[in-house]
């Protein structure tokens, strides 16, 4: 009994050594446009515009065109799904830019209370990227499924609710979660945090800004990128009902 302990010891302290994780430090600046509008009591369009650019603003990271049909069981629920395209850009010494289309399927429900808003998600994903070998684009696609959830706070520090003029913190989190037979060693993808300020403009727009902490794994399971972004969205409901404008 005691050998099988001292095996056990053993092996909890060699096994970390040889697959020690590597974490990358980079910095990122991220810019958004989240439309939702309403154009029926049950149904409505979805459309974000993403641009990412990595150390801070030297060079391209990613391009996201993402639009959405929305089925609205009610007010605070909704059904979204759509397609997305994206834009990969390279590390620094490559030059292939790999093409990403998406499929996504989204379950979104929001409340608001006296001092609080919140919303969350539930998005499922299928993923398919572009092969590259040698720099070079190849034919076919890597496929997986991504699953995230999404957590959102809102809270008005000069008003009770939420409305034109208000100031409010935002606290946001989402972790997403990889599945599928191409995924081996990074079944958790990434994890990104937020904190900020927002300010609402009109009924119907606020921008909020901040500090937003991306912490991926990458496909080889023991190296991972923290990035430090800041990061500047817009957001855009808008009602198009009769009697709503």
């Amino acid at each position: 009994m005691c050998k099988r302990y001292l095996l056990l010891l053993t092996l909890l302290f060699t096994i970390p050594a040889y697959a020690q994780k590597k974490v990358d430090n980079q910095t990122g600046f991220w810019a958004g446009y989240i439309n939702q509008t309403r154009i029926t009591d049950k149904w409505g369009i979805w459309l974000d515009i993403h641009g990412r650019r990595t150390d801070f603003m030297d060079r391209w990271a990613t391009q996201i065109i993402r639009p959405g049909i929305t089925y609205f069981a009610s007010d605070q629920l909704r059904f979204t799904a759509g397609y997305a395209f994206t834009r990969t850009y390279p590390a620094p010494g490559l030059s292939t830019v790999r093409p990403e289309n998406r499929l996504w399927q989204q379950v979104f429900y929001t409340t608001r209370h006296k001092r609080l808003s919140t919303s969350q998600w539930i998005r499922i994903e299928e993923r398919f990227n572009r092969k590259i070998e040698n720099d070079q684009l190849q034919p076919g696609h890597n496929f997986n499924f991504r699953f995230r959830y999404f957590l959102n706070l809102m809270v008005p520090l000069n008003t009770d609710y939420l409305e034109p003029r208000s100031v409010f913190f935002v606290f946001n989190d989402e972790i997403h979660i990889n599945a599928g037979k191409e995924i081996t060693y990074n079944v958790f993808d990434q994890n990104r945090l937020f904190l900020g300020l927002g300010y609402q403009f009109t009924k119907s727009f606020n921008l909020q800004a901040g500090y937003m902490n991306q912490f991926q794994q990458l496909p080889s399971g023991i190296r991972f990128n923290n990035n430090h972004v800041f990061r500047v969205f817009a957001f855009h409901n808008l009602d198009l009902r009769a009697g709503k404008r």
